[in-house]
C-alpha cells in the first residue's frame, strides 16, 4: 500500500505537529514537580481550600499506588510499559487524519503524561505527587499534573468513541 500525500504531493505526516502540546506537558509537568519538591517537606500537608492541600509525596507504584508495597521489579516494568505505550501513540498519531484533532490532542495529553512519569520512575525510582484532594476523612490519592493530563486525554477518547458514529455500524 502507497504512502499518503497531501496535495503537494508530500507524504502525509498525521497529527505529528501535535507533539508540542505532549512537550509543553512533559515541561510543566517536570517544572511543577521540581518546584514542590523544593518548596514542601516531604509528607506534610500544606492547606490551600477546604479540601485541597499541597503535600509532597512519592509513588512507587502505578496509579492509586497500585503495587506501590512491591520489591522494586515494578518501577522497570511501569517504565517498559510506558516506552512500549509511547511508541504506539506516537505511531497512532502518525496515522491521524487532518480532521481528527480530537484525538491527536487526547493522544499528546496521554503521550506527555506517560513521558513526565516515566522520567520521575527513571531518575528517582519514584513518581512525585503534590496535588492531594479531600472530603471529610476520605483522601483521594495525591496526584501530579502529569496524571491528570492522561486523565483528561483518555477522558477526551472515551468521548470521541461516542462523538462520531462507527465505521462498522454504517449500513
Amino acid at each position: 500500500m502507497a504512502a499518503e500525500l497531501n496535495p503537494a504531493g508530500q507524504k502525509r505526516r498525521g497529527q505529528l505537529r501535535w507533539l508540542w502540546l505532549a512537550l509543553g506537558v512533559i515541561v510543566v509537568d517536570l517544572g511543577t514537580k521540581a518546584w514542590f519538591t523544593a518548596i514542601l517537606t516531604y509528607g506534610e500537608p500544606v492547606p490551600v481550600l477546604s479540601f485541597f492541600n499541597f503535600t509532597l509525596l512519592h509513588n512507587t507504584g502505578a496509579a492509586f499506588s497500585f503495587l506501590a508495597g512491591e520489591a522494586g521489579w515494578q518501577r522497570w516494568f511501569f517504565v517498559g510499559l510506558a516506552a512500549v505505550v509511547s511508541v504506539v501513540l506516537v505511531r497512532w498519531l502518525a496515522t491521524l487524519k487532518a480532521n481528527e484533532t480530537w484525538m491527536a490532542v487526547a493522544i499528546a495529553l496521554i503521550l506527555g503524561g506517560a513521558i513526565g512519569n516515566v522520567y520521575d520512575r527513571v531518575v528517582h525510582g519514584y513518581v512525585v505527587d503534590f496535588l492531594h484532594f479531600y472530603w471529610n476523612s476520605y483522601h483521594f490519592p495525591a496526584f501530579n499534573l502529569a496524571d491528570t493530563a492522561i486523565t483528561i486525554g483518555a477522558i477526551m477518547m472515551v468521548v470521541d468513541m461516542f462523538r462520531k458514529p462507527s465505521e462498522t455500524a454504517q449500513p
